[in-house]
């Protein structure tokens, strides 16, 4: 199931990337500039999101494939300019065979390439750790995601 909320209309959806560990699911919900940011979990796996971009709402409700921990618990989330990058603890570890629990197709969910890894690479990727962001603005102090985590610091590179 995967629908808006009813108290909103004629509500975008921003695009969401997704990617998995055997542990956790990582959300980056693709909103620059968003604004009354509301995402919230539940137990049986409910995840709804609401936001207003450029004076746009936007939002959705997601039921992933199975049962996560309650909200809070497990549930890390860090706001950026452009990016909401949200992981989530599953209930059971083990690898799900997709996100959701319906088979149906959402055009604005797509896989997080940057973060994916299969089950038999699990073990090496060093982004496993409590740090749940993979290395997003690795020692560069900045507190934003600007969506571009994987471009280097150019002028780090170059000694200034």
């Amino acid at each position: 199931m995967v629908d808006s909320p009813g108290s909103c209309p004629p509500c975008r959806q921003p695009e969401v990337l997704w990617a998995q560990r055997s542990e956790k699911i990582y959300l980056t919900i693709s909103l620059p500039d968003a604004k009354e940011i509301v995402l919230k979990t539940e137990p049986k796996g409910l995840v709804t999101f609401s936001a207003v971009a450029n004076g746009e709402p936007f939002s959705f409700t997601l039921e992933l494939f199975d049962s996560v921990l309650p909200e809070g618990s497990k549930t890390k989330t860090k706001m950026g300019l452009r990016n909401i990058i949200c992981s989530i603890q599953k209930e059971k570890k083990g690898w799900w065979k997709r996100l959701l629990k319906s088979e149906e197709k959402h055009p604005y969910i797509k896989v997080d390439w940057n973060k994916w890894c299969d089950e038999d690479e699990e073990s090496e990727v060093s982004g496993d750790s409590d740090d749940d962001f993979d290395g997003a603005n690795e020692g560069d102090g900045s507190d934003d995601d600007d969506g571009m985590l994987y471009l280097p610091d150019l002028d780090k590179l170059r000694g200034k």
